[in-house]
């Protein structure tokens, strides 16, 4: 069996019978949506999956600074007044 990475969970028919009481339950954290026992879906709020999706933008911005800083031997210092 997966472990359930989640606080919350409920079967598909649960899901089925009332999606919004469920999210209201969770409280904003993920619930996973079980198929015999076994998580099938993850299902989170609209403004935690928002949240979720900033973060893994500002995680990538983060590993491109550091890719460009070992760049920083090959750049080529520009007076502004020179342009």
């Amino acid at each position: 069996m997966k472990s359930v990475l989640a606080s919350c969970s409920a079967s598909i028919s649960e899901l089925k019978r009332n999606p919004s009481a469920l999210i209201e339950k969770s409280e904003g954290e993920p619930i996973a949506i079980l198929n015999h026992n076994s998580p099938t879906a993850y299902l989170v709020p609209a403004e935690t999956y928002e949240m979720i999706m900033e973060r893994l933008e500002h995680y990538q911005l983060g590993l491109i600074v550091k890719e460009r800083q070992d760049e920083k031997i090959e750049a080529v210092e520009v007076d502004i007044n020179e342009l």
